[in-house]
């Protein structure tokens, strides 16, 4: 216990938040007053001096807090000075830094930060005009010819999250071995004292954002129709003001925005969890469709580099373009759903050099590809891998990115991504059809690829461990009564992959499953895939089926 009360004693020495210093503060006078062993307090205190977060997915995520398993100034600015580090070492001094950051708590003084370290370490700070989403962020890096590019978000996370991005010079996020040493100059950080900061540095003005958007309309063809209704929610993040500006350059009407959730809000009031794939975080958007009588609902997460799409399904003619109506009945699309359409329209529009999703991701992209003779490829989860893609002019994740305009933003982008739908949809209206006939068609021709996901979450992370652990050794024969033909470690390495923490089983008749954990998130993930010719039912029964029986297995271990 004196060790742990020593460890806290001197990070509340370092650290410069009134906040986070009341709050340690508290927390080391009721051990220090407990007995030894007795008090939840001390379980608390221990949990954040247990370790230091880690760079994961381009970055640092985790709970605002103190301590240096939390998101806070002391981590921040010892983050910033690791990546100064790093920079100078790979020859990059007095170069610009781009700095962006969105409307949770805390982002604008993180990126404050971020922007004095690097100033005292030489480099040239360039700090976004404002809250803005992180396409905008990773635009500018490539567009200001900038060396490496923060963002301060925690995308769709929890309202107690936030986090740190990191892009190095081409625009898109760090990969192996960047991550690595970064971190190890983030560990080599000396005394906070000794960090020296600087108070040079430039704040962008409005003429970056233009140049965002005048790049993000380039993604449509100018002579596309237009007459399209459209309900959009920003779910209380940064991308409302920027998507109503880029429908207007794009001429279509301004999308009617959900009220309660169109500017930003740092509790996210409205919804248990700010990402449009949970169950009820769009719901007042399909209420307001209903009412509205719109053709299509685009949902982007609160940093908006993802994108949701909604659509009216017609007990009737799924074949129409009719609009909803007040008793419509609506879903969303599943991220593969709105990948495989926006690939055949890219593909069919002409002009496409290569496509890329992911392991976890349908196979259907690629049997698009092939038939409109465009090169394919895999990679890992992420886009910090899908843009390392050679001469890449579409991706997609199953999990609502896409990335529509590369050669722009070589990350995931919800803002140009739902214009590309709107074209879409747009067109879709004008020709007398809709997005279910659409992907009617598509499984007419390619057969019906269906996909779901089964998601475990943990509280203790060795139990992750310990199921990768328990399927390696003793991988399933059968799962829904289908043959596993083949099991893929990919912590072995895959043609064309680097090794990576999980599993792929291709199972009789075309199923596959991916099992994985999480990025991001305590959780084990298994993607899961069915090719049928046969209907929209019996593929939702396989799937359902395939969810079962790999819930019974992983819990048997």
């Amino acid at each position: 216990m004196e060790r742990l009360l020593s460890l806290a004693r001197a990070w509340l020495d370092e650290d410069p938040d009134p906040e986070t210093r009341e709050e340690l503060s508290a927390l080391i006078e009721e051990c220090a007053d407990a007995d030894e062993g007795a008090c939840d307090t001390c379980s608390q205190l221990a949990e954040r001096f247990s370790g230091t977060l880690q760079f994961g997915t381009a970055g640092l995520r985790g709970e605002l807090g103190a301590g240096p398993n939390r998101m806070n100034r002391v981590v921040v600015s010892r983050a910033a000075a690791g990546l100064a580090r790093y920079l100078l070492d790979t020859g990059h001094l007095e170069e610009a830094v781009v700095i962006g950051y969105d409307a949770r708590k805390n982002s604008d003084v993180f990126a404050r930060d971020t922007a004095e370290v690097l100033s005292g370490a030489g480099f040239r700070p360039l700090v976004l005009p404002r809250p803005l989403p992180t396409p905008v962020l990773a635009f500018a890096i490539r567009y200001l010819g900038a060396c490496a590019g923060v963002m301060v978000t925690a995308s769709h996370n929890p309202p107690r999250d936030n986090g740190y991005k990191v892009y190095l010079g081409d625009g898109s996020q760090i990969t192996p071995p960047a991550d690595e040493q970064i971190a190890a100059a983030i560990e080599a950080v000396g005394p906070l004292s000794s960090v020296p900061r600087g108070t040079e540095w430039e704040t962008l003005d409005d003429s970056i954002l233009d140049a965002y958007l005048d790049r993000a309309v380039r993604v449509l063809s100018p002579v596309g129709p237009r007459e399209l209704r459209v309900v959009s929610t920003a779910l209380h993040g940064v991308g409302g003001a920027v998507l109503a500006s880029a429908f207007e350059r794009a001429g279509f009407g301004t999308p009617i925005a959900v009220p309660e959730q169109q500017d930003p809000d740092p509790t996210f009031r409205t919804v248990a969890f700010p990402n449009p794939e949970e169950p009820g975080a769009i719901d007042l958007a399909l209420a307001l469709a209903r009412k509205s009588g719109a053709d299509v609902v685009i949902a982007n997460d609160p940093d908006a580099d993802r994108c949701a799409v909604a659509i009216p399904v017609r007990s009737g003619d799924k074949a129409s373009g009719a609009t909803g109506d007040e008793g419509g009945e609506w879903r969303m699309l599943r991220g593969d759903e709105v990948g495989a359409l926006l690939g055949a329209y890219l593909a069919e529009r002409g002009g496409a050099r290569t496509f890329a999703t992911t392991i976890v991701s349908s196979s259907l992209l690629g049997k698009i590809a092939q038939r409109h003779g465009i090169d394919y490829r895999e990679t890992l989860t992420g886009f910090k891998w899908l843009t390392k893609v050679e001469d890449l002019s579409y991706a997609y994740e199953e999990a609502l990115g896409y990335c529509v305009d590369p050669d722009g933003v070589r990350d995931k982008d919800g803002i140009s991504a739902a214009l590309l739908v709107a074209e879409l949809a747009a067109t879709l209206k004008a020709d007398g059809r809709s997005f279910e006939g659409e992907l009617e068609r598509l499984a007419a021709e390619y057969g019906r690829h269906a996909t779901d996901q089964l998601s475990i979450r943990v509280d203790d992370l060795e139990q992750i461990a310990r199921m990768m652990a328990a399927l390696r050794s003793a991988p399933p024969k059968e799962l829904a009564g289908l043959a596993v033909i083949l099991l893929d470690d990919l912590s072995l390495g895959s043609p064309g992959l680097p090794p990576t923490d999980g599993l792929r089983l291709s199972l009789d008749g075309g199923a596959r499953v991916v099992v994985r954990p999480s990025g991001t998130e305590p959780k084990l993930k298994c993607y899961i895939e069915v090719v049928t010719h046969g209907s929209a039912a019996d593929a939702v029964g396989l799937l359902d089926a395939l969810k079962a029986a790999l819930a019974e297995r992983l819990k048997a271990d």
